[in-house]
């Protein structure tokens, strides 16, 4: 799972998502959401404290607590009590 995540980082990374929606664990332990992107279902991993930037052209993402939202790729989310709020 963590070879995904890193995997996802890395393609996120090097693609200049200027436009990316962010993720912030804003909890004390690591929380797992699930990101459908154009069809294809990743894991992504955010350590406490951590912000992540993903889905730049539109997704699903589904927080730890089963929650689905559609993101445009503009958008952040904080993860708190294992759960996500859109700001």
């Amino acid at each position: 799972m963590n070879k995904v995540a890193i995997a996802l980082g890395l393609v996120l990374a090097m693609s200049g998502a200027a436009s990316a929606a962010s993720i912030i664990n804003r909890d004390a332990e690591p929380q797992t959401v699930v990101v459908t992107e154009g069809g294809d279902k990743s894991e992504l991993t955010v350590g406490p404290g951590e912000s992540v930037d993903f889905c730049s052209g539109g997704c699903f993402v589904t927080m730890p607590n089963g929650d689905r939202h559609a993101l445009t790729g503009s958008e952040t989310v904080e993860i708190s009590g294992g759960a996500g709020a859109i700001k």
